[in-house]
């Protein structure tokens, strides 16, 4: 199988995959939709609310904001973000303060509420890691392709948690954890691959 990138965008990536099958494709795109493990907002816990919303609204706003999920992030990660905002002021995703400096929300700009004059938003909220097999909020994007032949062109566009060729490459590692796991219970024992040794820089002649 030979792949070539066609397009890459900020969070959109095309690539054409040729000597490839549809059934293949078809698993690429299932794992990288809902087996990559993503951070996203829990729970939520209301200390003040005087808004337009109730806490039930803000709550499912919350919980669907994109965070950054940084590489190898433990599942047992858990982090806090908190507000304390007064209007009047429009209250932006930026404004979460976040417990963990590189896990934050991955969209600054997104609104949250518009808090009108005297009106007090206090809370704290929880985010774990999940999978889109509990929830949509923990999808790490899209995955399409079309086929023509024996050529397969792949559309990866994510949600702004990580780069689209970080989908791809965390749905490989998945693919191949998965692969390792069935030969063990076959028993055969996957073959670690040696990495290639580094060659030691010549010294420059004086």
């Amino acid at each position: 199988m030979k792949l070539t990138l066609d397009k890459k965008h900020a969070n959109r990536v095309v690539f054409v995959a040729k000597d490839s099958v549809s059934t293949f494709a078809n698993m690429v795109r299932r794992y990288g939709m809902s087996r990559i493990s993503v951070m996203a907002i829990d729970a939520v816990t209301f200390y003040d609310n005087t808004s337009a919303f109730w806490d039930e609204y803000l709550s499912h706003r919350l919980g669907l904001l994109p965070l950054l999920t940084p590489e190898n992030t433990p599942k047992t990660t858990e982090v806090t973000f908190s507000l304390d905002a007064e209007g009047p002021k429009v209250v932006y995703a930026s404004d979460l303060v976040s417990s963990d400096k590189e896990i934050t929300v991955a969209k600054g700009a997104i609104p949250v509420v518009t808090l009108g004059p005297n009106q007090h938003l206090r809370f704290e909220c929880k985010a774990i890691s999940g999978t889109a097999r509990t929830h949509a909020k923990y999808q790490a994007g899209l995955i399409g392709y079309g086929v023509e032949d024996d050529t397969i062109k792949y559309v990866v566009e994510t949600f702004f948690q990580m780069e689209p060729s970080e989908v791809v490459l965390r749905t490989c590692d998945l693919i191949l954890d998965d692969i390792e796991k069935v030969e063990a219970a076959l028993g055969k024992k996957p073959e670690k691959k040696e990495k290639p040794a580094k060659k030691a820089k010549k010294k420059k002649e004086e």
